[in-house]
């Protein structure tokens, strides 16, 4: 009867002292830029930012990292991606759907590295509500978008 009864009690504590499924996708825009043309590398603030970023997210728990085609989101994860060992991926910064569907089938924390005009459209997509335009000078805002297994998404801002 004891060993019933304390196997009831340990299969109750695992289904509430488990941890649900969770991911944290963080996201955030490229570093400053060195100037307007189509393709433009890190300005000295931005490469500084790069490596703001890789402190900020060195012990998160990255596995994944997506940036686009240009190199000024590529510049901007290269540090961290160097310090955890990981390559990023590059999609293409119009195919924000495909983005999505794969953010969605992951299972890990990742991170992304996208636009100004991607980053809300990635974060509506993903199911945020309320989601606030970046600005054309707007570099350092980290979103923390924090997914689980059939809730809404909770999301929290921070600046780096």
């Amino acid at each position: 009867m004891k060993l019933r009864i304390s196997a009831c009690i340990i299969a109750l504590l695992a289904v509430f002292v488990s941890p649900a499924w969770s991911q944290t996708i963080y996201l955030v825009r490229h570093a400053e830029k060195v100037d307007e043309s189509r393709d433009p590398a890190l300005s000295l603030p931005g490469q500084r930012r790069a490596v703001d970023l890789a402190l900020h997210l060195r012990d998160a728990g990255i596995k994944k990292i997506y940036v686009s085609e240009f190199q000024r989101t590529q510049k901007a994860a290269e540090v961290l991606a160097t310090q955890i060992k990981v390559t990023a991926q590059i999609l293409p910064a119009k195919e924000v759907e495909k983005l999505v569907a794969i953010l969605k089938s992951e299972t890990e924390n990742v991170l992304v590295v996208a636009h100004s005009n991607t980053l809300p459209d990635i974060l509506i997509a993903l199911g945020v509500v309320n989601v606030t335009p970046v600005a054309d000078n707007e570099y350092d805002r980290l979103v923390l978008l924090q997914l689980r297994k059939d809730e809404a998404p909770s999301m929290q801002v921070l600046r780096y």
